[in-house]
């Protein structure tokens, strides 16, 4: 299938890496389904292309999603490649962030690509193929402290896809996890991020260095998602793409010091862990 008959449909397009992924797609040849929940916003940055459709969708709404794919398939007629990118990012410590807090992080970067995913798949499925990838994190590796609700939602990201892949591969459709580091964004901007109010004396201080840290963060991230995008279009050429992605040197490091910590843990308790079976096993 040559680029011009391929179809993206890319979630959170309006900003951020989603804008990336729309102009990489797009200049690759393809044609390209750009949702968000601000369709205006997402018009004016790309202005007209035969080869864009603009679609209004908030991930959190299946009925945003179902209306969004159908109308993908109403205009281009398939969906080859999904790119779950909507994205917010809720920080604090897990006794100060509210249920409804944690609640909007889960609908927002777990729900949020079920319900897309869910209504993509019978196109792919009637198809015999498509790939699709989910940008997960660091965070969705190893958790981190002040970042209890964003690991959450990344590590139950995580669960899912690996357990999605082997109930989809038989379709033709691949599956990528992507964990990028930390890339200059809109993720840790106003518009995206959200602090839990102080309430608990105990976490004084720490509370204040964490969220500085972050607030320092913001548009001084060392990964350039302009490659990113790059990198997913290539990713999405191979005939057996890679099943995760680990993006950027800070990602490669999340990922090495996991692998060394559950080695060691392993060591520690191999004897207790291995003896558990009955006698008679």
């Amino acid at each position: 299938m040559t680029n011009h008959n391929k179809v993206w449909f890319i979630t959170g397009a309006g900003r951020g890496m989603g804008v990336e992924f729309v102009k990489a797609a797009l200049a690759a040849g393809y044609k390209v389904v750009a949702t968000g929940r601000y369709t205006e916003k997402i018009a004016k940055v790309f202005g007209d292309n035969e080869n864009l459709l603009v679609v209004k969708l908030d991930v959190t709404s299946p009925a945003d999603a179902e209306a969004a794919v159908k109308a993908a398939v109403d205009k281009f007629g398939r969906i080859d490649v999904l790119v779950n990118n909507a994205a917010n990012f809720f920080g604090g410590y897990f006794e100060e962030l509210t249920p409804d807090q944690i609640d909007v992080q889960l609908k927002t970067a777990l729900i949020g690509p079920m319900n897309v995913t869910r209504k993509v798949l019978p196109v792919m499925r009637k198809q015999r193929s498509g790939h699709i990838i989910s940008i997960s994190s660091g965070a969705g590796l190893s958790g981190f402290e002040f970042n209890s609700a964003y690991a959450a939602s990344k590590f139950g990201l995580e669960g899912w896809m690996e357990s999605l892949q082997p109930e989809v591969s038989p379709f033709g459709i691949h599956t990528t996890i992507v964990n990028p580091g930390m890339f200059r964004t809109e993720l840790l901007t106003m518009e995206s991020a959200t602090y839990a109010v102080p309430l608990i004396e105990d976490y004084s201080g720490r509370r204040e260095s964490n969220q500085d840290a972050y607030n320092g963060q913001n548009r001084k991230q060392a990964g350039d998602p302009v490659k990113l995008a790059e990198a997913l279009i290539k990713i999405a050429n191979e005939e057996q793409p890679p099943r995760r992605f680990i993006a950027g040197a800070d990602a490669v490091g999340i990922a090495e010091q996991k692998i060394a910590d559950l080695k060691a843990q392993i060591n520690a308790y191999r004897d207790i862990s291995t003896s558990m079976a009955h006698e008679d096993a």
